[in-house]
C-alpha cells in the first residue's frame, strides 16, 4: 500500500500517520492529495491524524470525540449537544478575512485583500505548530450530488472535532469518489486550526484570528476561530471559490434557497431565493405545506437549455434567534425532539438549550458563553450579557424534516422556474413584485439589493448594497459576477422569472406593513405567475398583483379576509422613496463598481423615468387600485 505514496510526503505520512490511517489515505491516490495532507502535517504538527472515511463507524468516532474533547457537551435530549465560542469569536468577522491577491493584481476597493506572498507568510506563521497536543482530522467532501456534473471535490483539514461533526452533518462525504477518480480529483482545501484553546476549550488567541483565502490554489486557510462561519471551510468559504469557478465555466454559485411551492393540480415549482443573512430567508424556505431542498447556497447549470439547480449542502447550519412554535413550528419541532442537532452559544439550563425570541420565557440563570450566567450578570464594561447570543446556531440534516424535498440528492438537480430576491427595505420597495424580464428583474431586485447588516456579522446594524445577497462572498469584481448572471440568462430558452420581495417594508408610522405569515400567501402567487394562472398590474418597479388575485389566495392558504386598506397600505408605490433609492444604487456602482455593465445603468434609468412619468400623473402616492384604473 505504501507504494502509492512517494517521496518526501512519504515519510511525513509514514511517520505522522498509524497504519490504519496511513492506508486509508494511501488507498487514494493523488499525489496532490498527499502532498497537501503532508505540508498541513509538516507546518501544524499534530500529535494524532485521523482519515475520515464515508463509513459510519468513522463518522461515529467524530461525534464521540467531539464530546470526549469537551469542544460539545451533552444535553438531555437523545443526539443534542452543545458548543460555546468565545465571547469575541461568535460571528463571521469581515475584517480578518481576506483574499490573498498576487503581486500587480486587484479585486477592487470593495474587497478586503493582502498581498499573496505576504499573506502566505503571516498564515503560517500563525498556522506553524498549531496543532500540537491535537488530533488532525482529514476529511473527504462533494459539494452537491457525488459524482454529478454540479460535484466540486474538497478536503478538509481541521484540529477540531466540532468543525468536523458540523460538516459530516451537513455535507455529503466523498472518500470513495476521491478512490474512484484517483489522480483525475480535482479539490478545493481547507486547513483550520481552532489555536491554543483554554480550560473551556475556546481559541485563546482571537485577536490573532485570519481567515485568508487563495484563490491562485482554491486554497483557504483560517486559524485561532471556532464560529463556524470562519471555520467551516466549505461554508461561505467555499461559495467564494465556487463563485470564481462558476464565472470561468459560465453557471451561477449562489447564497440561495431552492424550496418547492405546490400549485394547482398537485404541481411542484421550484424557487430559489438570495435573502442577506438574518433577512427571513431560512424560514421562506421553511414556509409550511412547502418543500425544502436548500436553505443556503445553490448551484446553477444550463442543463440543455434549462435552468437547474441543486445544493451543495445536506444540512442547515440556521439562526435560532426567533424560531418559535408560532413562527417555524417545523423547524422547532425538530429542534425539540430526539436526534442529531449541535446547538451553539445558546442558554443551558438542566440540560436544555434556549435562545432568544424562542416563544417561552427564558430561565433566569444557566451556562452560556460567557460562562455561569445570571439575569443582570454584566460585561467588563458594565454592559448587560444576554441570556443567549444573538447569532446562536443550529446545525441538523435536512434528510430527517418531514418537509425535505425527495430530489435533495437528484444529481441532474431541479428545474428552477423562480428566482426570489428578498431586502431589508423600510421605505421604498412594495411587499412582493416580478420583473419584466430576466435582465431588469437580476439588476431592479439583485444587483440593487439594499439591506441593513445584522447581527451575522460584527458590524451589524449599518445600511447597505448587497448585490444578490453575496457581496460578503465574491471572489471576482461586481462587474465580472453580474456580467456572468447577464450571460447566463441569454443561454437559456426560457430563464426563471425573478420576484423581489420586502418583509420589512414600513409604514408612516414606522410599522410593519406584512407579518411572517404572508409569505405563504407571496409564494402562492408567485408560483402562479410563473405558470401564467394569475394576471399582473404594470407598475414603475415591476408587476404587481392584483387585489383580487390575492384576495382569493388568502381565503385559501390563511383562511382570511384580505381588506383593501391592507392591500393598498402594502403595494403603494411611493416615488419619491423609489428614485431616491435609484440614486443610491447608481452612487455604489459608479464609486465601488468601475467594471460595472452598461446595463446597470440602463435598467436603473428606465426605471428612473417610469417612476417620474408616474409621478407627473398621479403624484409621490402611486395607489394599486390607479394603476388598475390606468389600465
Amino acid at each position: 500500500m505504501g507504494g502509492s505514496v512517494s517521496g518526501r510526503a512519504h515519510q511525513i505520512l509514514r511517520n505522522a500517520l498509524d497504519e490504519a490511517n496511513f492506508r486509508k489515505l494511501a488507498a487514494i491516490e493523488n499525489p496532490f492529495l498527499h502532498q497537501f495532507v503532508a505540508e498541513v502535517i509538516e507546518l501544524c504538527q499534530p500529535s494524532r491524524v485521523f482519515v475520515c472515511t464515508d463509513s459510519e463507524e468513522d463518522k461515529r468516532f467524530i461525534r464521540e470525540q467531539a464530546v470526549a474533547t469537551g469542544e460539545e457537551r451533552p444535553l438531555a435530549i437523545e443526539g443534542h449537544t452543545v458548543h460555546f465560542d468565545g465571547p469575541k469569536d461568535q460571528s463571521r468577522d469581515r475584517e480578518a478575512t481576506k483574499y490573498l491577491v498576487p503581486k500587480g493584481e486587484s479585486l477592487g476597493s470593495a474587497f478586503n485583500q493582502i498581498d499573496r506572498d505576504e499573506g502566505l507568510a503571516e498564515i503560517r506563521e500563525l498556522l506553524r505548530g498549531s496543532m500540537r497536543g491535537h488530533t488532525l482530522i482529514v476529511l473527504f467532501f462533494s459539494l452537491g450530488p457525488v459524482g454529478s456534473p454540479f460535484s466540486i471535490l474538497c478536503v478538509q483539514c481541521t484540529d477540531s472535532f466540532y468543525v468536523a461533526h458540523n460538516e459530516i452533518l451537513l455535507y455529503r462525504t466523498a472518500y470513495e469518489q476521491f478512490r474512484r477518480e484517483g489522480k483525475g480529483a480535482e479539490f478545493f482545501r481547507f486547513v483550520h486550526s481552532s489555536g491554543r484553546l483554554d480550560e473551556n476549550m475556546v481559541s485563546v488567541d482571537w485577536r490573532k484570528r485570519r481567515i485568508y483565502i487563495d484563490y491562485i490554489t482554491n486554497t483557504v486557510y483560517s486559524v485561532n476561530t471556532q464560529y463556524a462561519g470562519n471555520s467551516m471551510g466549505l461554508k461561505k468559504l467555499a461559495l467564494r471559490l465556487a463563485i470564481r469557478k462558476a464565472a470561468r465555466e459560465g453557471w451561477l454559485a449562489e447564497h440561495m434557497f431552492i424550496m418547492g411551492v405546490h400549485g394547482p393540480g398537485g404541481r411542484k415549482t421550484y424557487f430559489a431565493g438570495a435573502f442577506p443573512s438574518g433577512c427571513g430567508k431560512t424560514s421562506t424556505a421553511m414556509t409550511p405545506g412547502e418543500t425544502i431542498l436548500a436553505d443556503d447556497i445553490a448551484y446553477i447549470r444550463n442543463i440543455n437549455g434549462e435552468a437547474r439547480a441543486v445544493n451543495p449542502e445536506i444540512g442547515i447550519f440556521g439562526i435560532l434567534k426567533g424560531i418559535s412554535p408560532d413562527r417555524e413550528p417545523l423547524i422547532y419541532r425538530i429542534l425539540t425532539s430526539p436526534g442529531e442537532v449541535i446547538f451553539s452559544n445558546v442558554l443551558v439550563k438542566d440540560g436544555r438549550p434556549y435562545w432568544l425570541d424562542m416563544g417561552r420565557e427564558l430561565p433566569k440563570e444557566g451556562v452560556n458563553p460567557w460562562g455561569r450566567w445570571w439575569e443582570g450578570k454584566t460585561d467588563e464594561e458594565g454592559n448587560p450579557i444576554p441570556p443567549a447570543h444573538k447569532n446562536a446556531r443550529y446545525t441538523v440534516s435536512l434528510h430527517p424534516l418531514p418537509n425535505c424535498d425527495p430530489e435533495l440528492d437528484n444529481p441532474m438537480g431541479v428545474p428552477l422556474s423562480g428566482i426570489i430576491y428578498g431586502c431589508r427595505d423600510a421605505r421604498a420597495y412594495v411587499i412582493v413584485q416580478q420583473g419584466f424580464d430576466w435582465l431588469h428583474g437580476i439588476i431592479a431586485y439583485g444587483a440593487a439589493l439594499e439591506t441593513v447588516t445584522m447581527f451575522t456579522v460584527l458590524d451589524e446594524g449599518k445600511e447597505e448594497i448587497n448585490v444578490m445577497a453575496v457581496q460578503d462572498f465574491l471572489s471576482i469584481s461586481v462587474g465580472e459576477y453580474l456580467r456572468n448572471y447577464i450571460e447566463f440568462g441569454k443561454g437559456l430558452r426560457e430563464p426563471p422569472a425573478v420576484f423581489g420581495v420586502n418583509y420589512f417594508l414600513l409604514d408612516e408610522n414606522g410599522e410593519q406593513v406584512a407579518n411572517i405569515h404572508e409569505r405563504a400567501v407571496w409564494l402562492k402567487w408567485m408560483e402562479r405567475r410563473v405558470h401564467g394562472d394569475v394576471g399582473a398590474l404594470l407598475g414603475p418597479t415591476g408587476l404587481l398583483p392584483k387585489f383580487d388575485d390575492l384576495r382569493a389566495i388568502y381565503r385559501e392558504v390563511l383562511g382570511e379576509e384580505y381588506p383593501r386598506e391592507r392591500y393598498e397600505r402594502q403595494f403603494t408605490i411611493r416615488v419619491p422613496e423609489n428614485l431616491a433609492k435609484i440614486e443610491r444604487v447608481e452612487r455604489f456602482y459608479q464609486r465601488h463598481v468601475p467594471d460595472a455593465p452598461e446595463e446597470v445603468f440602463q435598467v436603473l434609468g428606465a426605471q428612473r423615468e417610469r417612476l417620474l412619468e408616474a409621478q407627473r400623473r398621479f403624484g409621490d402616492r402611486l395607489s394599486p387600485f390607479q394603476l388598475e384604473e390606468a389600465a
